[in-house]
């Protein structure tokens, strides 16, 4: 009778071990899953920047001849950039990955801030209705690739902190759970949006 009730004990206390592993990494998993989801939605955004940018460079050619290396750095930038993201979402939370697109973005707003810069010089080029659109765009892209960049943010800590707490720690270091990082941009000054507004 004893050796029985040992037995069903050591039973019990296996099974509720096993939920508790399982639940464990059910809940590292959906973690990892939210932060490459949130970096999707980066993304998305980053995607339609990139898509906006020939655009604007098209615009802006025929109103600022003599400003080629300023249209051609944009280009460039744009182009790395794009190459970047392209790498970020093949890793989303890399630390190489993130550093990569983080200072890219960072060297791509600078551009664009320069080629606003320039923009302020040509009075018929801040009129032009096309160049006011992708402005506008332009614009309402940056807000939403900032809150996105915020919300993947949010979803790495979540992930980091609940892979750090004890016990979840050991089963994240027996199942090889990463950490995550987060995506930031490398300078203080390239933390701004670029100036989109010629008005």
């Amino acid at each position: 009778m004893n050796s029985t009730m040992v037995l069903i004990g050591l039973v019990v206390v296996v099974f509720l071990l096993a939920i508790a592993v399982v639940g464990m990494y059910n809940r590292l998993v959906t973690l990892r899953n939210r932060y490459k989801n949130a970096f999707s939605q980066i993304d998305v955004q980053l995607k339609r920047r990139y898509d906006l940018i020939p655009n604007l460079v098209e615009v802006a050619k025929g109103y600022i001849k003599h400003e080629r290396e300023t249209l051609e750095a944009v280009v460039q930038a744009r182009n790395a950039a794009y190459a970047a993201g392209q790498q970020a979402a093949q890793s989303p939370g890399q630390r190489e990955a993130m550093a990569a697109l983080g200072g890219a973005e960072g060297r791509l707003t600078g551009a664009l801030g320069r080629l606003f810069a320039v923009a302020e010089a040509y009075p018929d080029l801040k009129a032009n209705q096309n160049m006011m659109a992708i402005q506008e765009e332009l614009s309402s892209t940056e807000n939403k690739i900032a809150f996105a960049r915020q919300a993947y943010n949010d979803s790495v800590t979540s992930y980091n902190t609940q892979r750090e707490v004890f016990p979840t720690t050991v089963i994240a270091s027996m199942f090889n759970f990463q950490e995550a990082h987060l995506l930031e941009i490398e300078q203080p000054e390239e933390r701004a949006a670029p100036k989109v507004s010629f008005g």
